[in-house]
C-alpha cells in the first residue's frame, strides 16, 4: 500500500469512527434516559460546552441537561430503589465503573436502580485552577433533590416502596450522597411541579470513598491538624440524616480516609445509625471491578447492612 493510499485509509477510518462515536451518553438497549427537568434547567450555565463521551465510553463531560435512567430489578422485586451518583470530581462522570456496573449489581438483587447523569463541571466542590472551587449554587445537589422527588412520584408505576428510596455515590458522588442527606428540608431551587412537593430525603445512604467532606483536606499536609475531624461547612448533619453506610481504603491517596472519618464522627454525634468499614488496601475508584483484596467484597457488606436496617428481608435460613 502506497503512503498516499495509507493516509487516505487512515483519515477515512478516523472519520467513520468519529461519526460512530456518540456525542451524548446513551444507556444500553432496553433502557431509556429521560430529562429530570421538564423545561428550563435551573441555574443553567449561560453557554455550556456540548456533552462529550470519551473514546472508551468510560466517562462523560459537559453535562448540561441532566437525565435519569431507570433499571428495573431482575427477578423478584424487593420494592427498594437506589439513586446512583457516579464519581468524577464534579468535572466528569464515570458512567460505567460507578454507574451502569453498579446498577447491574443492584438490579440482580431485586432493587430498582435510577442512574443519575447530573450536571458537570462546576456543579459541586471541585479542584479548579490549582485551588478548591465552590460554586455559588451546587447544581448537582439540585439534580439529586429533583430525582428523589421523581422516584417517589413514580413509585407506583415502578413498583417501588416510597419509604425505601436510598442513594449511593462514589468519590464526588459520595459527597453528593452527604449533601442530599443533609439538605432535604427544602429544595435549593424554585419548585417546578408536584414531584418537588414530595420528600427529597433518602431513606438510607451509601457512600464509598467520598471526597470533599473533611474541613482540612486542602491545607498543607505538613502542618494541618489531622486529629481535627471537622466537616466542611456545607454539610450539616442532624438527627434526621438518614442511616448511612461508609466504606474507604486507608491507602486512598485521592480522597484520604479522613473524609469518611469526619462524616462518621458527625453522624455518630448526631445519633444517626451509621456503619463504617475501613480497609488497609484498595486505593481509590475500585468500584465493582474484580480484585483479590478484602475490600472488593464490599457489596456483600452493603446487602447485609440493608437487611439490618429493614430495607431488605433477612437472608433465608437466618
Amino acid at each position: 500500500m502506497t503512503k498516499p493510499t495509507l493516509l487516505f485509509f487512515l483519515l477515512a477510518f478516523a472519520c467513520i469512527s468519529a461519526q460512530a462515536r456518540p456525542t451524548v451518553w446513551r444507556p444500553s438497549p432496553g433502557h431509556m434516559q429521560v430529562p429530570i427537568w421538564p423545561g428550563k434547567v435551573p441555574d443553567a450555565l449561560p453557554h455550556p460546552a456540548p456533552e462529550a463521551v470519551a473514546a472508551d465510553w468510560a466517562k462523560i463531560t459537559n453535562v448540561s441537561r441532566p437525565t435519569m435512567t431507570v433499571y428495573a430489578p431482575a427477578g423478584s422485586n424487593t420494592g427498594v430503589a437506589v439513586v446512583v451518583f457516579p464519581g468524577g470530581g464534579y468535572r466528569m462522570l464515570a458512567m460505567d465503573l460507578e454507574g451502569t456496573e453498579i446498577c447491574d449489581w443492584l438490579t440482580s438483587r431485586g432493587i430498582t436502580c435510577v442512574l443519575l447523569k447530573y450536571r458537570v463541571p462546576d456543579s459541586g466542590p471541585t479542584w479548579k485552577d490549582g485551588h478548591r472551587y465552590y460554586p455559588k449554587v451546587q447544581t448537582a445537589l439540585q439534580d439529586a433533590q429533583r430525582t428523589l422527588g421523581l422516584v417517589r412520584q413514580h413509585a407506583a408505576q415502578w413498583h417501588v416502596d416510597p419509604h425505601k428510596v436510598g442513594v449511593t455515590g462514589f468519590s464526588a458522588g459520595g459527597h453528593l450522597v452527604a449533601a442530599v442527606s443533609t439538605h432535604f428540608d427544602r429544595r435549593t431551587y424554585p419548585p417546578v411541579d408536584a414531584a418537588d412537593r414530595l420528600s427529597a430525603r433518602p431513606d438510607f445512604a451509601i457512600a464509598l470513598y467520598p471526597g470533599h467532606l473533611w474541613a482540612h483536606e486542602d491545607e498543607d499536609r505538613a502542618t494541618r491538624d489531622e486529629t481535627d475531624l471537622a466537616l466542611r461547612a456545607d454539610i450539616h448533619v442532624t438527627a434526621a440524616t438518614p442511616p448511612t453506610f461508609l466504606l474507604q481504603a486507608e491507602d486512598d491517596h485521592v480522597d484520604g480516609v479522613e473524609q469518611s472519618l469526619a462524616y462518621y464522627v458527625a453522624l455518630q454525634k448526631a445519633g444517626v445509625p451509621t456503619e463504617l468499614h475501613l480497609y488497609a488496601q484498595g486505593g481509590h475508584a475500585f468500584g465493582l471491578r474484580p480484585g483479590k483484596l478484602p475490600i472488593n467484597r464490599w457489596p456483600a457488606l452493603v446487602e447485609q447492612w440493608l437487611r439490618t436496617i429493614g430495607m431488605l428481608r433477612p437472608a433465608q435460613g437466618r
